[in-house]
């Protein structure tokens, strides 16, 4: 008789398939963007990337399964799914009219978000954070994708000119995309458990009414979500920042006087 032949499926594999289905579904926004010239059908597409790519991280942790080739697979999947697909749109939706420029500013979020995804795997320190630093490239690529899908397309809100969205065109894609290779600090995703809620009972908050405005709006909170999630990292960080320099100015200030009244002393022999 031949042996038949067992195929194990280990721990690892569960998150694995996630990760997978996020890559088919970035290849599959591609395509739609390409060939059918349906971006709307194309940004639905990348949202469905995105929703795997939070139940793969969902999985691993669940599994107890996170490993180094966990972290990798979903690098590159990311990448094609949050990076490429993003500039495929937007250069087939309005860039390609402006030749080479075009072609640089919607490869943007492809080149920042590899760049970024680069420097996160090789700073990072286990499988749990607190914090991403600089724009995570699933947030960079569902903002633009969101205005493309339900501001650009429409032409909404009205009160905006055509040249006014395309102005937020450039602006989106190329702030969305600087913002992820700076160090501004951004928030990670509560996780799914009720020690998690208890320490950051706010957090999920703001994460479960995202959920559920964004889908009772049909997808059309999905824009302001995100750029007021931006705007909020960008925001206190500046603040954060300006606090460290008020603080070392008056430490100088500080340090100053006491040089100077020791110098007295030394003078006056006093």
């Amino acid at each position: 008789m031949a042996k038949k032949t067992v195929i194990q499926v280990t721990r690892s594999t569960i998150p694995s398939l996630f990760t997978v289905m996020n890559l088919f579904s970035g290849f599959v926004a591609i395509k739609t963007a390409f060939i059918d010239a349906d971006f709307e059908k194309a940004g639905w597409f990348i949202v469905l990337g995105a929703l795997f790519d939070t139940l793969d991280g969902f999985m691993a942790r669940l599994t107890h399964s996170a490993s180094e080739f966990g972290v990798e697979l979903d690098s590159l999947a990311d990448v094609v799914t949050f990076g490429v697909a993003p500039s495929a749109i937007v250069y087939k939706l309005y860039f390609y009219q402006f030749e080479t420029i075009g072609i640089l500013i919607a490869a943007l979020p492809m080149i920042c978000g590899a760049l970024r995804l680069a420097r996160f795997n090789v700073q990072l320190v286990g499988f749990d954070k607190d914090y991403f630093k600089g724009l995570p490239i699933p947030s960079a690529a569902l903002l633009i994708v969101s205005f493309v899908t339900f501001y650009f397309l429409r032409h909404e809100p009205a009160f905006i000119s055509d040249e006014g969205m395309n102005i937020l065109m450039f602006i989106i894609v190329i702030g969305s995309s600087l913002m992820m290779v700076t160090t501004v600090k951004y928030e990670t995703l509560p996780k799914p458990s009720l020690r998690a809620i208890k320490a950051e009972p706010a957090k999920f908050v703001v994460v479960m009414t995202a959920i559920i405005v964004g889908i009772l709006t049909k997808g059309s909170a999905i824009f302001p979500f995100f750029l007021l999630f931006i705007l909020f990292g960008l925001f206190r960080a500046i603040i954060v920042r300006f606090r460290k320099y008020s603080a070392e100015r008056r430490t100088s200030a500080l340090f100053d006087e006491e040089e100077l009244e020791k110098e007295d002393e030394s003078t006056f022999g006093i």
